[in-house]
C-alpha cells in the first residue's frame, strides 16, 4: 500500500481548470497502462474518474498518478460479459448503460472522458438542470463537441484521440 500524499486529480483540475496536452498526455498513458495491465489479468474497474485518480506527490505532478478504489471492479473471465448497470453518471460507458453486456472497453470510454476534462476543464457530458435522463441519453448518442473557446488551442492529434476514443460502438 502507498501513501498518496497528492490527492485525487479531481482536486488538481479544480485548482488548475486545465492541463497542457503534454500533462493530458502523460496523465492519459499512465492511465492506459495501468488499465491495461488490470486487463491482461482480466480486471475490469467500472469507475474511473478524477476522484479515483490519485498524486503519489505535488512535487511529482502528474507523472505520480496512480489508480485506486477497486469498489467497482470486476474480474472477466474469457468471453464472459459484464452486465451489471454501474459507474459514476458523467464517465459510464454507452454499453453499459444499454445493458447489453459490456466488457473492458468501458474502461477506455472513462479514460476519454477523463482526457476530455483534462484538455479542456469541461465534461463531455454534462446536463445543467442534474437531469441524469437527459445525461445518459447524450452519453448513449454519444453528442459532446469541441465549441468551448479551450479546444482552439488543442491540437487535431489531441482532439482525433478524443474522437477515437469516445465513440458509441465499444468495438
Amino acid at each position: 500500500m502507498e501513501l498518496m500524499e497528492g490527492g485525487e486529480l479531481f482536486e488538481q483540475i479544480m485548482k488548475k481548470d486545465k492541463f497542457t496536452e503534454e500533462e493530458a498526455r502523460t496523465a492519459t498513458k499512465l492511465i492506459i497502462g495501468a488499465i491495461g495491465y488490470c486487463h491482461n489479468i482480466g480486471i475490469i474497474h467500472r469507475d474511473i474518474k478524477p476522484e479515483n485518480l490519485l498524486l503519489k506527490s505535488n512535487e511529482h505532478g502528474l507523472d505520480s498518478l496512480k489508480i485506486a478504489d477497486f469498489g467497482l471492479a470486476r474480474l472477466l473471465q474469457g468471453e464472459t460479459m459484464a452486465k451489471t448497470t454501474c459507474g459514476t453518471p458523467g464517465y459510464v460507458a454507452p454499453e453499459v448503460l444499454l445493458q447489453l453486456g459490456y466488457g473492458k472497453e468501458c474502461d477506455y470510454w472513462s479514460i476519454g472522458v477523463v482526457t476530455f476534462i483534462l484538455l479542456s476543464g469541461t465534461p463531455p457530458f454534462y446536463e445543467e438542470d442534474g437531469d441524469t435522463f437527459k445525461l445518459f441519453e447524450e452519453i448513449k448518442q454519444c453528442k459532446y463537441n469541441f465549441e468551448v473557446d479551450t479546444w482552439e488551442t488543442v491540437s487535431d492529434e489531441a482532439k482525433d484521440f478524443i474522437r477515437k476514443i469516445l465513440v458509441a460502438d465499444p468495438k
